[in-house]
């Protein structure tokens, strides 16, 4: 779509409006009843948001890496649990197949994932094993035509709606690290995969997540990424630069929106005889605000277009998800400080969204871990 300039805009106004008329007003109905409505979801897919950077030859809008990032940005200017159901289709969930998958692989999983008629997910995280992600202990042991997995994945984004998982496990037990780990597709009812009660979480209702649980799981060996042991680390880190640029993404769109939360009621409350946007104090938190909101959106744009360009971006990436999810966690702050009072009662949205937000900071590797990144690279290079 990057070739066609004029349908990307349209695709962006129609997101921007039913973001406005759908999904914003459907939000407090997603708190109270912690799951997205089904007709919301049937429009979703009939909009083809499930399939947004999936390959056009697999039934999927085939987005460039900046069209992803904007279309994101416009998205989640409505609660996250509206991006979060549709993310993992276009990135975590999907991205192992579409990158590193084999032929057969793609024609069977990802029009079905494009389509939304699949929820995809992706199993990485274990009880022991969080950003040390080269230490899991799930394991994937050769049987005949079948690969036997036994272990537990945690904090799974839309394990209880997923219909597919993208798994990694240990292949080559004897190994300690990184190189013995394989990734595999493996489909919901495979025998011996069960999925644990929904998580109880701070904030993002309606966007679910819970244990994977595998217990003499049974997968064939047909369902290994690219048909080739120990690449499944490798392909977790492929996954995890484009994905945590969309996070930057993310946190651009929430910002903006609690940005006009802020501005919105800053105009409308009056103290003194005169609205609260009079004051000087309350004017820098929102120039701060913009300011910050300004550079996290023009970093992440820029690193898209590298991406776009064939650069790695692990750095500006890891540079994108840590100055963006520590700037919406500010603007959140700001916005409820403006708020008064009203910002930590529940009938205003900037009380929510400074929980939704607060996750940012955490998933996709936490700020402390994009700061590794960030300087390992940093000393990578100039050696």
């Amino acid at each position: 779509m990057i070739r066609d300039p004029e349908s990307f805009n349209i695709l962006l106004d129609t997101i921007a409006r039913f973001v406005r008329e759908r999904l914003i007003p459907a939000e407090q109905q997603v708190v109270d009843n912690d799951d997205i409505p089904a007709d919301i979801l049937n429009e979703m897919r009939g909009m083809g948001l499930f399939g947004l950077t999936i390959p056009e030859r697999y039934g999927g809008l085939g987005l460039t890496m900046e069209e992803e990032v904007r279309v994101t940005m416009t998205l989640t200017r409505a609660a996250p649990a509206f991006r979060s159901i549709v993310g993992t289709n276009n990135g975590i969930g999907s991205m192992g197949i579409v990158i590193d998958g084999s032929d057969a692989q793609k024609q069977r999983y990802l029009p079905r994932l494009a389509s939304g008629e699949l929820i995809g997910s992706f199993a990485l995280t274990e009880p022991g094993a969080g950003s040390d992600a080269a230490s899991l202990t799930t394991t994937a042991r050769r049987d005949g035509d079948h690969y036997v997995l036994n272990g537990t994945k945690r904090y799974i984004t839309n394990a209880p709606e997923a219909g597919v998982f993208t798994v990694m496990a240990r292949t080559d037990l004897k190994s300690k690290d990184a190189a013995g780990v394989s990734a595999f597709i493996v489909e919901r009812d495979a025998p011996g995969l069960s999925v644990g009660k929904p998580d109880r979480k701070m904030g993002q209702r309606g966007a679910h997540t819970a244990d994977v649980v595998f217990d003499n799981a049974r997968v064939p060996a047909e369902n290994l990424i690219g048909g080739k042991e120990g690449m499944g680390f490798k392909t977790a880190m492929k996954v995890l630069d484009k994905a945590r640029l969309n996070i930057a993404a993310v946190c651009v769109g929430a910002a903006q929106r609690l940005l006009d939360e802020a501005l919105s009621y800053a105009l409308e409350r009056k103290q003194f005889g005169q609205p609260i946007a009079e004051f000087q104090l309350v004017q820098a938190m929102l120039a701060d605000s913009q300011a910050e909101l300004y550079a996290a959106r023009s970093m992440t744009l820029e690193a898209a277009r590298q991406r776009d360009g064939g650069d790695a971006i692990t750095l500006e990436a890891s540079c994108c998800k840590l100055f963006s999810s520590e700037m919406v966690s500010r603007v959140a702050d700001r916005a409820v400080q403006i708020h008064g009072g009203a910002g930590y009662m529940q009938e205003y949205a900037v009380e929510r969204l400074y929980r939704d937000v607060r996750l940012f900071r955490l998933f996709e590797g936490t700020s402390q871990i994009q700061q590794l990144v960030i300087a390992r690279q940093m000393m990578r290079a100039r050696r």
